[in-house]
């Protein structure tokens, strides 16, 4: 069973591979909100997955957030996690993300709990169609 408050962390450095000229979210130099999303879905799923089944996973099902301050190349982002809410196979996190200066991103994100073979097999059946 998962309880709330399981917290989570992991940094990534600024480089050109995550500014939003590359990721095609803009045209600054600086870290992307894609880019930024994709660290706190990591982040989330990676502080819940030792607390898994055999044959357990989780997928995001939703992020609410707000990209509030610009990162350049070469400075560090740091995303914290909190699991807030555990609602049957649905978990809730507390999502930020800060660069040495203070708080860039902030927000929720809702993972669902899911078994791994069920899940593939469903998606790959839109391929039959």
């Amino acid at each position: 069973m998962i309880n709330k408050g399981i917290k989570g962390t992991q940094e990534v450095k600024v480089t050109e591979a995550n500014t939003a000229i590359t990721m095609g979210s803009g045209t600054l130099n600086v870290f992307a909100t894609p880019a930024m999303v994709a660290l706190m879905e990591e982040t989330a799923w990676k502080s819940v997955a030792s607390e898994l089944g055999d044959g357990e996973g989780s997928v995001g099902i939703m992020m609410d957030i707000q990209h509030v301050a610009s990162t350049p190349v070469g400075m560090t982002v740091t995303c914290k996690t909190e699991l807030t809410e555990v609602d049957g196979r649905k978990l809730t996190f507390k999502v930020e993300a800060y660069d040495e200066a203070g708080l860039i991103g902030k927000g929720t994100h809702e993972r669902f709990v899911v078994y791994n073979d069920k899940f593939q097999a469903k998606a790959d059946s839109k391929l039959a169609k």
